[in-house]
């Protein structure tokens, strides 16, 4: 995969992380393999639907038309994923954004609201 900016290589950070806890708390341990993050950002394990989901997270994030003046997503102009993507991913944002605030990670709940 290509390499992004600074910005776009802690969205995709971030989202990673957001469907790794998501992935172990829904699917648990079904069929993990693992799934690499772009340009030496990492890894990580997931099942085969939410690996196919953040390959296509990343590749419309590397491809954000509004790079310059990027909004939240919930907040932007064009919506880059298409409908059913949209609801998955407000589904992995709502349940992992709780499950990190519970653990005391309040750096992603500032991600998530500024």
């Amino acid at each position: 995969m290509e390499t992004g900016t600074r910005l776009q290589k802690k969205d995709i950070r971030l989202i990673g992380k957001f469907v790794e806890i998501y992935c172990a708390g829904k699917h648990h341990t079904i069929g993990l393999t693992p799934a690499t993050l772009p340009a030496g950002m990492g890894g990580r394990s997931l099942c085969p639907e939410c690996a196919s989901f953040l390959e296509y997270a990343i590749s419309k994030r590397l491809k954000c038309p509004l790079e310059a003046e990027k909004p939240t997503c919930k907040r932007c102009r064009i919506h880059c994923y298409d409908s059913l993507h949209r609801e998955k991913v407000r589904e992995i944002m709502s349940y992992a954004g709780r499950k990190l605030m519970m653990r005391g990670r309040l750096d992603y709940l500032w991600h998530y609201f500024f």
